[in-house]
């Protein structure tokens, strides 16, 4: 039902001027040791959040000059498109036939379950099969899942909750497909690219995304009005198998050497790596955090409309107008819906813009500017700006802090993602994301379980109105959200930019207003534009 999201797929550039990777044997105790090999097995250092905005300046001459990954990237743009449309007429379709806030929280664990169970098994495939056969199959088999949901929701039901519980059958065997899917996906990239282009190609994966967003539910919005759910259903089954083909004409992806040992032993390494390394154990809780607290807002955005918007007068009549047919009338019922599809629509294609948008501006943040202040500032952003739209009572309000919710969105995933695979060796990468996606995406359910069943308890006792409750839904995950990013920016992790530790002045280590200014990593003048230091530079320094 869906097909690899920002936060899977483009979820690696690093920063400009850190710091070699020290020597295997310079580890300090508590760090996880990398076996021999691995250090030139990781991406090249560098610490700056600019170093992968590059591929919005001058792109055709940088990774799209690469043929197959320019031939998946076009590809992507249909599927996701396709991703979209699906994932907002089913959220409109549940809304429509239940309007219940935990409907849309079961149908979010239902999917994402299974990614948690079997998420372990899909690292451990795309690290021992041959990875272009895996994604192959588990494109057409996550087709097959697409057809299912057309035909449920072209189907006639006596009792309106049975295509309900068909989504949620259907749920689950996409989240199988998916805890396959997604890590064969993460590992394509990295083979269709060479290194020092791994970062443009990542966030260009993250724009088309997002591009694919203004498209997808604005597309959604209209065909929704005018003819229903179905063709964007038989569409998005339809892009699997134009994805699968695609991917079929690229090189052959055997798996890697790998290392002996069981495969318990295989995963205690991968969360060893994530637990004992202080940058990546930095960037999967910021992942975890994000998913569980920020992914649930977009599950919960038809209700919103429908129970908090209302739309007005205009709009309704607007809608009855778009679809008049000679002789048949539209109820008012009806019209309302409508325009609640239409409206839907542009607040997600909103969020693309924002999110597009902040994807192109990443050039414009200075290459010195290092990714532990970066991340948790927009973890922070993404936090205030979806308290602010879930704070909003009209259809432009919402407009507005939807767009900024994107351009932080853009910023926090796909930074995040990025430092994460340029931090991981490439013989461990295929499990590692794995496990990162059990844990993530465990999140993203937990976090819609919170935000759908505690809406849900909060309008059937009484406590609000369903407008309100549905609005204390998103709030309820956004507050400790922005709450996060502020604790993250006070307490940053230099490893995640692959720069030692040192000795610091509290009264700057503590300061958000060097949390934001990144002051202490500002170039000096007798340094080099991009600030790029060595280790042995840094570590001949007094402490500071």
């Amino acid at each position: 039902m869906s097909s690899p999201s920002s936060a899977a797929e483009s979820r690696a550039s690093t920063p400009d001027d850190a710091p070699p990777n020290p020597p295997a044997t310079a580890a300090p105790p508590t760090e996880h040791r990398f076996a021999p090999g691995d250090e030139h097995d990781r991406m090249p250092p560098s610490t700056s959040v600019a170093g992968s905005s590059e591929a919005s300046v001058g792109v055709w001459s940088g990774v799209l000059r690469h043929k197959h990954y320019r031939r998946v990237l076009f590809a992507q743009v249909f599927s996701n498109i396709g991703t979209w449309t699906e994932m907002f007429a089913i959220q409109m379709f549940v809304a429509q036939k239940t309007g219940r806030l935990d409907d849309q929280g079961t149908l979010a664990v239902c999917q994402l379950l299974p990614i948690c169970f079997l998420g372990i098994f899909g690292g451990l495939a795309a690290d021992r099969v041959n990875r272009r056969t895996l994604l192959v199959v588990s494109q057409v088999l996550a087709g097959v899942v697409a057809v299912g949901v057309a035909i449920v929701v072209s189907m006639q039901f006596e009792n309106a909750r049975s295509p309900i519980y068909w989504l949620f059958v259907l749920g689950v065997l996409n989240g199988c497909v998916m805890a396959f899917n997604f890590p064969a996906w993460q590992v394509l990239t990295p083979r269709l690219v060479p290194r020092e282009d791994l970062g443009k190609a990542i966030t260009v994966n993250g724009i088309q995304f997002n591009a694919a967003r203004i498209a997808g539910p604005a597309i959604a919005g209209l065909v929704l009005a005018r003819w229903g759910a179905p063709p964007l259903l038989w569409f998005n089954a339809a892009t699997f198998m134009v994805m699968a083909g695609v991917v079929l004409t690229t090189p052959d992806a055997p798996a890697p050497p790998q290392r002996e040992g069981g495969v318990l032993a295989r995963i205690l390494e991968a969360w060893s790596f994530l637990m004992h390394n202080r940058g990546p154990r930095a960037v999967f809780l910021a992942q975890f955090t994000l998913c569980m607290l920020a992914a649930p807002m977009v599950r919960m955005l038809s209700n919103y409309v429908i129970s908090v918007y209302g739309l007005d007068a205009n709009a309704i009549e607007a809608a009855k107008k778009s679809v008049a047919t000679p002789g048949v009338e539209i109820s008012q019922e009806m019209a309302k819906h409508l325009a609640a599809e239409a409206a839907g629509g542009w607040i997600l294609a909103m969020q693309g813009v924002g999110a597009v948008t902040g994807g192109l501006c990443l050039r414009f943040v200075p290459a010195w500017y290092p990714k532990h202040h970066f991340i948790p500032l927009s973890v922070a952003g993404l936090g205030l700006s979806i308290t602010a739209f879930g704070l909003t009572r009209t259809v432009w309000t919402g407009y507005i802090a939807m767009a900024v919710c994107g351009w932080f969105w853009m910023w926090a995933f796909n930074q995040s993602w990025a430092a994460l695979q340029v931090l991981t060796p490439d013989r461990l990468r295929g499990l590692v994301m794995s496990v990162t996606n059990v844990a993530v995406f465990g999140a993203m359910a937990l976090g819609g379980f919170i935000a759908g069943f505690g809406g849900e308890a909060l309008k059937t006792r009484g406590i609000l109105s369903e407008g309100q409750a549905t609005q204390a839904s998103i709030l309820m995950l956004s507050v400790p959200l922005a709450c996060a990013g502020v604790f993250m920016m006070l307490y940053r992790t230099p490893e995640v930019d692959q720069m030692p530790r040192l000795p610091a002045d509290p009264r700057v280590a503590r300061s958000l207003f060097h949390a934001i200014t990144a002051k202490e990593h500002w170039p000096s003048r007798d340094s080099t534009p991009t600030g790029k230091q060595t280790v042995e530079a840094i570590q001949e320094q007094e402490p500071i």
